[in-house]
């Protein structure tokens, strides 16, 4: 089958691999233009971009996707089927319709649930056991197009969302595989995503960071693994910003949110529901990211302070 592949991130890569490895005609990738990264400002490729070129595939980046530009390099490309993973643009009417199978999108939640751009993270900061991924047929809506195929797994309790992406972006692949297949044989069976039931996975931000200690410590421990490893979960300690990379729940018990109630070789901070967490990683500022023991063997920090 003819396909072009729209995606930008890591989380992309294995579902262009996976056409790639099934002998699809991939022709053309379209991604976001290279931006530059890290403390010199290099210029740097999008991951979707760096296996396209490894590959030998065309690459297309328009900078916008409503002026015509891009409809005309998808028909330079001519699919007959666009695949749409973490693209990070929307599509309009006209570039949706234009394939003879439309565009199909790999979504990293079990919709309705988590519609939006960061449902990896939300599913951790809210608690959730299970997550997965769904194919949906691609309307005009933010991502509300009938589910095609879904694919579930369980969520670890200490699991991070960097942890979780990793294992969702291979789950895609299969995913993306089982719905071309399905498509090929004209099995799939399109359902409608019942509209009543949807949630919301809004675009995270460095607002999100700072803790709250007064919400409960399973709260505040799917806060930090939810936001790990970006934008980071963070606290002040002594005045100082401290970012809180990787924590689990704790069996003492305190009396005060936020207070350190364990700091020798452990580091056990009580919450709002009067249990604890006990922090695992954490990185000072101009700092690099350290175990907790490392951070208590070089920092004052005393039984009985706050963390705010």
């Amino acid at each position: 089958m003819r396909v072009v592949f729209m995606g930008t991130p890591e989380f992309a890569v294995p579902c262009l691999q996976k056409l790639i490895d099934c002998g699809h005609e991939v022709t053309g990738v379209f991604t976001q233009p290279d931006k530059p990264q890290g403390r010199k400002m290099i210029l740097t490729p999008p991951p979707v971009k760096v296996l396209a070129a490894e590959n030998g595939i065309k690459v297309y980046q328009p900078v916008k996707m409503r002026d015509g530009t891009a409809l005309e390099m998808l028909k330079e490309a001519d699919p007959e089927l666009v695949i749409v993973v973490a693209y990070g643009k929307i599509l309009p009417k006209e570039i949706l319709e234009y394939p003879e199978y439309g565009c199909i999108n790999i979504h990293a939640s079990l919709l309705p649930k988590l519609r939006g751009a960061a449902p990896i993270q939300w599913s951790v900061i809210n608690g959730f056991e299970k997550t997965g991924v769904t194919s949906m047929q691609m309307d005009e809506g933010l991502d509300t197009g009938d589910m095609l195929i879904k694919g579930e797994i369980e969520i670890g309790k200490n699991e991070t969302a960097g942890e979780l992406h990793d294992r969702l972006s291979v789950l895609g692949a299969d995913i993306l595989e089982k719905t071309i297949d399905a498509l090929e044989k004209g099995e799939l069976e399109p359902k409608k995503q019942n509209h009543d039931e949807f949630t919301y996975a809004s675009m995270l931000s460095k607002e999100l960071s700072p803790i709250d200690w007064t919400m409960t410590a399973s709260e505040v421990h799917n806060k930090i693994r939810g936001l790990s490893p970006w934008p980071s979960a963070n606290a002040k300690l002594c005045g100082k910003t401290v970012k809180i990379h990787k924590s689990v729940l704790a069996d003492e018990k305190g009396s005060k949110a936020g207070e350190i109630v364990v700091c020798d070789k452990r580091l056990v901070v009580c919450c709002g529901d009067n249990n604890c967490i006990e922090i695992l990683n954490l990185q000072a500022e101009g700092k690099k990211a350290m175990s907790a023991a490392d951070f208590l063997r070089g920092n004052a920090v005393e039984k009985g302070a706050f963390f705010e």
